[in-house]
């Protein structure tokens, strides 16, 4: 799945071979012969000819922009017509500058011959070789040197997404050194030596690409770590899901490539000096990046295929190669299934059509077109494989390593973080290549212009605003989760203040989220020219008008924000309100769910509850009655009821949960059964409701025990009375028993 998206980046690397190659042969006038250079520098140096040619730079006018159509519109069909012609013209003129070529290349030699005539072309190639050489040899003692260090990288644990990412540095540290080490003993030892302009000018030239290619085989060892390097179990410490056989691919065709486009940007920036001519320079550009074509897509094409990798992996490799393409299939997702039904070859294909439709549009000199296809390709490759790199890095740990995984929030903060740096980036690049003012917004640009910076500022204040959007629910995420939930919250013995951030967090993070939004509207609206203040007025007269016809609304949300400045409730907490009870679940701005213990929930308006009954605060005192017969005596059932509250005080299960023991307060009322004895207990909130039933339970038993009658009711039908009026007398007892349990109840 990979393989096709990092064959994407030869997309890039085409670019800009072919951009640099042309445009330096662009940017570079025609040199004269080396004997008119000192005549030439001598005029330069005089202050009369100074101040003339400064006088006649400021007398020429300045053109218009090449995108400016009439008015500032778009363009219109003659300016289409103006641009074709300017592509024929281009072309024609290339065509045209091929036979001069022979001449520029003798004129070239020419040059070569009298300005390097004791050292000749042999020597220079033989000095670069050399300095190249000594960066070569000073590399390989620092690599005998540093065995330590690599071994301490290798012993690092690699089971875990901190110790991948501490290896990830390790290495980045490594090849830091490696390269300054290589630049030092070819750059350096040249500087510390006085040599001619010219030649100084060729040397550094191709140092440089030695540099740069150094450079790139680097980085691809710290990020694919291919098998070359000997390093166990690389395939599962490399940035990108990918086997031993692709990462050594693409490790070689990367060097090759930046290799060959270094070596044409310094070649054709110094054709300049030897004759060679702008048109001359964009001639030979077509054969140079014809060659980089080809080297691209030999790298598309040959890139190894599922099988071709099980078939030349070695023992223990299967395994790697599973779980890297199971890493793979698990980040691609839905997309995976369609790159298979494309087929690797229907991939190469497509890579293979976008590389020759960007080579021909760098051939005809359409630049804007050009970067454009560059920035399709190459941002979203790039956002794509920095996704698959930090999940794939920072993925959970193995079984058995007893290591935490990184918190997802904070995996999606550093990816969309790369994301936005790429996005920005890449909206910078294409704003320079493109000779857009980004700072300002001049009334007099094309229309065509104006927009395209707006959309440049609107994108980079989106990215921005979503990237602090990340971060602050990343922050209120970690800090919910660290917070008892819901359930733990109904209990008692939880710290009010994680219960009050609990309730806070969510609408907090909501109106952040609210504030965020209208921010960044308003400044993409400002980047783009339009005047927000009329806009900002406005909104004040609507919410005004919106104020006034919706007063519920407000009601509700006003309402929702002094309950909870009052504190009168939070999340988990048991309230009831008028009709309205239950475990409150979660906010809104303007309403609370209430979770009634029966499971249906209420949504209730702020505005509705009223006066709120919270019955999960602090303590609650718990009172229920017991009915004993007429001859119990009550000192003994006193005495009965204090030890089984005592029992209970002292059980750890419930202990906790107890703050004053269960007594008998007395004798409550006499019945027409027995005697009613009033018990008396201090919990927690919630918790009372199972030490009572249990409390029962034993009290009954205890009773028993100690001979103590708990009456029932019944009925005595006496001779000569009518069934139907005992019948109407125990209906009068029992009413009369339910309204004096109900009195009790409200005491």
């Amino acid at each position: 799945m990979s393989e096709r998206f990092i064959g994407l980046v030869r997309a890039a690397l085409l670019a800009l071979t072919l951009s640099c190659a042309a445009l330096a042969a662009h940017a570079q006038s025609p040199t004269p012969p080396p004997d008119k250079i000192d005549r030439l520098i001598e005029l330069l140096s005089d202050p009369d000819v100074k101040a003339w040619l400064a006088a006649q730079d400021a007398k020429q006018p300045t053109p218009p922009p090449a995108d400016a159509g009439a008015g500032g519109n778009a363009m219109a069909p003659a300016e289409l017509s103006s641009v074709l012609d300017t592509l024929r013209h281009h072309i024609d003129e290339e065509a045209a500058a091929i036979p001069t070529l022979p001449a520029q290349f003798d004129r070239a030699w020419i040059i070569l011959g009298l300005e390097f005539e004791d050292e000749g072309v042999i020597g220079i190639i033989a000095l670069i070789l050399g300095l190249v050489a000594v960066g070569l040899g000073l590399t390989w003692l620092a690599f005998r040197y540093t065995q330590g260090y690599r071994n301490w990288m290798k012993a690092m644990p690699i089971g875990t997404p901190q110790g991948r990412a501490r290896s990830l540095g390790a290495r980045l540290i490594y090849g830091l050194i490696m390269i300054a080490v290589f630049t030092f003993g070819t750059v350096g030892v040249f500087l510390a030596f006085e040599w001619p302009p010219l030649l100084r000018e060729i040397v550094l030239g191709y140092l440089s690409v030695a540099i740069v290619t150094w450079t790139a085989i680097m980085a691809m060892r710290v990020l694919l770590l291919p098998p070359s390097l000997g390093v166990p179990q690389s395939a599962e410490i490399r940035v990108f899901p990918m086997s031993d056989v692709r990462a050594q691919h693409w490790h070689n065709w990367f060097a090759i490539n930046v290799f060959w486009l270094m070596f044409v940007v310094v070649t054709f920036s110094l054709m300049g000096t030897f004759g060679f001519d702008t048109a001359g320079r964009f001639a030979l550009s077509v054969p140079t990046s014809f060659v980089q074509l080809a080297l691209i897509l030999a790298a598309v094409w040959l890139r190894p295929r599922r099988g071709e990798e099980d078939a030349h992996s070695g023992p223990g490799k299967p395994v790697e190669l599973e779980q890297a393409a199971h890493s793979e299939a698990h980040l691609a997702g839905h997309e995976g299934h369609r790159a298979h039904h494309i087929g690797p070859h229907g991939w190469s294909w497509i890579l293979s059509l976008f590389f020759a439709v960007v080579w021909v549009v760098q051939i005809a000199g359409a630049w804007r077109l050009y970067w454009l296809l560059i920035a399709a390709v190459a941002l979203p490759w790039m956002i794509i494989m920095a996704h698959r790199g930090v999940h794939y890095l920072l993925r959970d740990p193995d079984a058995g390593t007893g290591a935490k995984p990184v918190p997802p929030v904070l995996v999606a903060v550093i990816d969309r973080a790369i994301r936005m740096i790429l996005i920005i980036a890449g909206a910078w690049f294409l704003a320079r290549v493109w000779g857009l003012d980004v700072s300002s917004m001049t009334q007099g640009d094309a229309l065509v212009n104006r927009i395209l910076r707006g959309l440049l500022n609107a994108a980079v204040i989106i990215l921005a605003a979503d990237f602090g959007w990340s971060i602050i629910k990343a922050l209120i995420a970690r800090r919910m989760g660290s917070l008892p939930g819901p359930e733990a919250l109904a209990h008692s013995g939880v710290d009010p203040k994680q219960a009050r951030l609990r309730t806070l967090l969510p609408i907090f993070q909501n109106m952040l989220l609210a504030t965020i939004i209208v921010i960044a509207v308003l400044m993409v609206l400002s980047s783009m020219g339009i005047e927000i203040g009329p806009l900002i007025a406005g909104a004040g007269v609507a919410g005004v008008a919106i104020g006034f016809g919706a007063q519920t609304l407000v009601k509700d949300v006003i309402a929702g924000i002094f309950y909870l400045l009052d504190d009168a409730f939070r999340v988990g907490e048991y309230i009831q309100s008028g009709s309205y009870k239950g475990t409150v679940e979660s906010f809104s701005l303007r309403s609370v769910k209430l979770r009634h213990h029966r499971g249906y929930l209420f949504t209730v308006p702020f505005g509705e509850l009223g006066a709120v009954q919270n019955m999960s605060r602090d303590w609650v005192i718990d009172k229920f009655s017991i009915n004993v017969g007429y001859d119990t005596d009550v000192e003994k059932a006193r005495k009965i009821v204090k030890k089984i509250g005592q029992q209970f005080a002292d059980d750890p299960e419930y202990s906790a949960q107890i703050i004053e023991p269960m007594k008998l307060q007395g004798v409550q009322n006499f019945g027409d059964y027995g005697i009613e004895l009033r018990v008396k207990m201090m919990t927690k909130p919630g918790e009372q409701f199972v030490i009572r039933r249990k409390a029962m339970v034993m009290i009954k038993k205890a009773f028993e025990e100690a001979g103590i009658t708990i009456p029932f009711p019944t009925v005595m039908v006496r001779e000569g009375e009518s069934p139907s009026a005992a019948a109407a007398h125990l209906q009068d007892r029992m009413k009369q028993e339910a309204a004096a349990q109900a009195a009790a109840a409200a005491s």
